[in-house]
């Protein structure tokens, strides 16, 4: 995505970062619509040399493109000791509850906690039920979807997951909100949140929202990122303890019938980096292909990793 993007020029591959406002505690910030990875990575380093000073930092990103991993983030500020919260509007996806046309996209809100465990706390998902890279991955495989992740415009359930991307591009496919259609299963509420990270990702810095992110020559999102000193209002350590004592207590409620554990958010994605580490990552002959691709019209060598 972000290699085409470069090569018919909608991204630069240059990011050049401009400080719009700033103040003790807040600052907004330009990306140039440069790599979105960077300015995240800027701001929330910001809101964190912020948060060291007075307890609370928070920075508003605009003119970016897309980010990456939202959780990554928020991780920067947990290993500082501090609560981490990031969160960025998409190209329209999520219809509102009720409806079916496509109007915020996926909208991560994601919030990191320190622990006293070896892992920390991390919320990191869409404000829809999936987000279009599962679908993406599907249809390289040409897996249908399970029912009740989307619609059409008629407001049916979609499973063919080629259709559906074809769909999501034409705007004539919609991701559910968490929750699903309508109020019965708490639609509205993820449709809620979704608004929520829409609002705080574009009117912060006064840029373009929903509809006017369909540019097809621009992207211009808006990012939001905030970090919390725990020791602005208790020792971090004592702060760990409760944080732990919860994740714990979770874990070992009373499980159900047939389930062997219960995890607490972030737990599985700690235990899967540490075996990625030693296997490798597993992609499919698709994303193979992609890579091989790249490497051959860029004229790239073999990778050789640094010894340790």
């Amino acid at each position: 995505m972000y290699y085409d993007r470069i090569k018919s020029g909608i991204q630069s591959p240059v990011t050049e970062i401009k400080v719009i406002k700033k103040s003790n505690t807040t600052a907004t910030l330009d990306a140039g619509h440069g790599m979105g990875h960077i300015a995240a990575y800027r701001a929330m380093e910001m809101a964190i040399e912020k948060a060291k000073k007075n307890g609370t930092g928070a920075v508003s990103v605009g003119n970016s493109t897309h980010f990456g991993i939202a959780g990554y983030y928020s991780l920067m500020a947990v290993r500082e000791g501090m609560i981490g919260i990031t969160m960025t509007n998409a190209r329209p996806s999520i219809p509102p509850t009720f409806g079916v046309e496509p109007m915020m996209g996926t909208n991560p809100l994601t919030i990191g906690i320190p622990t006293d465990e070896e892992f920390p706390f991390l919320i990191d998902c869409a404000t829809s039920i999936t987000q279009r890279g599962k679908i993406e991955t599907l249809a390289r495989t040409n897996t249908p979807i399970p029912e009740g992740w989307v619609i059409d415009e008629s407001g049916e359930m979609m499973t063919d997951s080629p259709k559906i991307l074809d769909g999501l591009t034409k705007g004539t496919a919609a991701l559910l909100p968490v929750g699903g259609a309508g109020e019965t299963l708490g639609g509205h509420k993820g449709y809620g949140y979704a608004a929520a990270v829409e609002i705080l990702s574009a009117a912060l810095w006064g840029g373009p929202f929903m509809k006017d992110l369909n540019n097809p020559k621009t992207y211009l999102l808006g990012h939001f990122f905030m970090a919390v000193n725990v020791k602005s209002f208790i020792d971090l350590d004592s702060f760990r303890k409760t944080a732990g004592n919860i994740c714990r207590a979770l874990r070992n409620s009373k499980k159900a019938p047939g389930e062997e554990r219960i995890y607490t958010a972030g737990e599985k994605e700690y235990y899967m980096e540490i075996e990625r580490r030693k296997t490798g990552i597993p992609i499919n002959k698709s994303i193979l292909d992609d890579l091989l691709t790249m490497k051959s019209e860029l004229g790239l060598g073999a990778y050789e990793f640094p010894s340790k």
